[in-house]
């Protein structure tokens, strides 16, 4: 059997700071740490902490539980604007230089 992988352009970037719609960490925010595209999922800063239990090793020489991000859904967050503050959806747009960029649908700026 083929493995077969669509080309999907996902409008959350590394480094965005977005806020988290649904799930248990709803309405915390963060900044997007990782982006995995395989498997449409988002590591955020400070959201959706697990506990993982480690053994002692040379990293962590005691071990104990150790707080970790986890990956949330990509559609289980959206975008911070960053002109009003809010969450808002994310289009695409030419802008004057010919270049396709990222905008804002609620105010129409562009995110850098």
């Amino acid at each position: 059997m083929e493995n077969k992988t669509k080309n999907t352009k996902l409008k959350i970037r590394k480094g965005d700071l977005v806020k988290v719609i649904a799930g248990d960490s709803k309405g915390q925010q963060g900044k997007v740490q990782e982006v995995i595209v395989a498997k449409n999922r988002v590591v955020v800063e400070g959201v959706n902490l697990v506990s993982r239990h480690t053994k002692p090793n040379a990293a962590t020489p005691n071990g104990g539980i150790i707080k970790k991000e986890a990956a949330l859904h990509i559609s289980n967050v959206m975008l911070v604007d960053p002109t009003s503050g809010k969450p808002t959806r994310v289009g695409r747009k030419l802008n004057a230089d010919g270049k396709l960029v990222r905008v804002a649908k609620n105010s129409g700026g562009e995110i850098k």
